[in-house]
């Protein structure tokens, strides 16, 4: 962007988080005004209370908390998607013994988006790398990637998840371990004689990673501190489907979703784990395909339900 027109768009923007404050400004002031979200002395995390209190945590733990402030249209999306796929999620985890609070990890990974995927190639709501997801019992090839299957990509991460806490008995740690993996934060405890992943020295982002979930939590905890007011009608409602079982192939899928009655572009938003125009499956393996139900596909603000009543104004 030509430097000119950056610092433009730059003074818009400051202009844009000002009104978030909701502060009147005096004459002699600065025309913008910030506000920052408090950082909390504790605060629980998988049930346990973390300090916040000693100058590092603290500001690591506020740096994040501007993020999310500040990162408006990101930090929204979180919101408007996870009325969608929390209802999914939490249950999943609370069937595998996995805290709750894990649905926050899943969170930053992907900003809740299903269809997310890194430069590096990790992918879905819980960003698996291809070889980790076929080791937790995924299915990943150039037809079928089933990381981008929701429910499926939740158990392997529980899986994931329960393993590590085999490993380093502490959910902070365990964190840390989804980011960076469990032998490098094994390496580093070795190293730097300590056992809790809060208390290592890491690579930025690891060292970021554990914090963002805090900050993510404390954010849909009450987003109105952080000057989101959000509609019911705002959020992403899940969409009522009915499901089809193949055992065989299916040469065409655009065929298949017209034989449905929907277009193929909306059969691959019900089935984003389908990756190509075909379905090949010589060994008869079952999979369950969602066909939105037609009556349902349309937005009806009036009975969009709120997963978290915190989330919302009205």
């Amino acid at each position: 962007m030509h430097v000119g027109m950056a610092l433009v768009a730059a003074l818009v923007a400051v202009s844009l988080l000002a009104g978030f404050t909701g502060e009147k400004r005096d004459e002699g002031m600065s025309p913008v005004a910030y506000s920052c979200i408090e950082v909390p002395d504790s605060m629980m995390f998988c049930g346990t209370k973390i300090d916040l209190t000693r100058y590092d945590r603290r500001e690591r733990m506020d740096r994040e908390l501007m993020a999310f402030t500040y990162m408006h249209s990101t930090s929204l999306q979180i919101i408007k998607r996870a009325n969608r796929y929390f209802p999914i999620v939490v249950p999943i985890l609370k069937e595998y013994g996995v805290p709750e609070d894990f649905k926050y990890l899943m969170a930053i990974e992907s900003n809740v988006n299903p269809l997310a995927r890194s430069v590096a190639g990790a992918a879905g709501l819980w960003q698996f790398m291809p070889a980790t997801a076929k080791e937790f019992g995924l299915e990943v090839n150039g037809h079928v990637d089933e990381r981008y299957h929701v429910e499926k990509a939740t158990r392997a991460a529980c899986k994931y998840l329960k393993q590590a806490y085999v490993k380093f008995g502490n959910w902070e740690t365990v964190a840390a371990s989804y980011n960076a993996g469990q032998a490098r934060i094994a390496r580093q405890q070795d190293r730097q004689y300590t056992e809790n992943a809060l208390d290592l020295y890491l690579v930025e982002e690891t060292a970021r990673y554990v914090y963002r979930i805090l900050a993510v939590k404390i954010m849909l905890s009450d987003p109105k501190k952080f000057g989101f007011r959000l509609r019911s009608s705002d959020l992403y409602p899940p969409i009522p489907y009915h499901t089809v079982k193949v055992t065989g192939s299916i040469e065409d899928l655009p065929r298949f979703a017209k034989s449905q009655g929907i277009s193929f572009s909306l059969l691959k938003s019900m089935n984003p784990w389908l990756r190509d125009f075909s379905l090949p499956n010589h060994g008869k393996k079952e999979y369950v395909i969602r066909i939105p139900d037609k009556e349902e596909m349309y937005y009806n603000p009036r009975v969009v339900v709120p997963y978290d009543r915190n989330w919302v104004v009205d």
